[in-house]
């Protein structure tokens, strides 16, 4: 029988804990062979209950996939909080493609057919989001000259998108203990390809770190809240 909690925090917790057991039976037997009767148990709960938080399958896989995404970009802001540098162009595809690499499930997630991602993350608004985002991104660094001028920031954007997306699916089947030096070959590769040779004050590199991680964390609680997903 499913259970409905009035009180919010026991209701966020057992939200949490299927998430948990979705990630863990997916990273472990992939999308297309768990159901939610495998969730449910995993979960130590009733199928039912499942769906009180969930409506559809995709629903709750999409909902795993966001939170993926919104912990890797987290890491990513806390990297930005401790080094303003770190939001320069080449220093954040670095950070990015460590936080999604390190990240199996979400990498496996990734690199999935265009079919099953489109499923997972098929919202409109969350496309809008995430577009969004990223031409703010590089709209704020264009504004302090710390991209290459001679390219628009669409075609920049594009550019960039294809690259990284590059490095990422050439991670499909290769070691673990090269990564390191893989990410420092993007970092390499973007800050030639795209970047000026600004060199901004550190008050300007805080200024514009703030910013950014402002509009990353926007994006992030629009969509965990979107895919309800529990707060932390």
């Amino acid at each position: 029988m499913s259970e409905r909690l009035r009180d919010p925090d026991q209701r966020a917790e057992r939200g949490t804990r299927i998430l948990d057991a979705a990630a863990d039976l997916l990273q472990r037997h992939g999308y297309r062979r768990v159901t939610i009767d495998d969730v449910a148990a995993g979960a130590g709960i009733g199928k039912g209950t499942v769906y009180l938080h969930w409506k559809t399958r995709e629903q709750l896989f999409g909902a795993v996939l966001t939170r993926e995404v919104g912990s890797a970009i987290d890491q990513v802001r806390q990297a930005l909080l401790a080094d303003p540098q770190e939001c320069r162009l080449h220093r954040f595809a670095r950070a990015y493609f460590l936080a999604i690499t390190s990240r199996p499930l979400l990498l496996g997630f990734l690199l999935a057919d265009p079919e099953l991602l489109g499923k997972l993350t098929g919202s409109p608004d969350r496309e809008e989001r995430h577009a969004k985002m990223g031409r703010g991104y590089l709209e704020l660094l264009a504004g302090r000259g710390l991209l290459r001028d001679d390219l628009d920031v669409d075609r920049l954007g594009y550019a960039y998108q294809a690259t990284f997306e590059g490095f990422l699916r050439a991670e499909a089947g290769a070691p673990a203990d090269g990564r390191e030096q893989r990410a420092d070959l993007l970092a390499v590769t973007v800050r030639r390809a795209f970047e000026s040779d600004a060199a901004p004050s550190d008050a300007e590199l805080g200024d514009l770190a703030t910013a950014v991680t402002a509009l990353f964390g926007d994006v992030v609680d629009a969509d965990r809240a979107e895919a309800g997903i529990p707060s932390a």
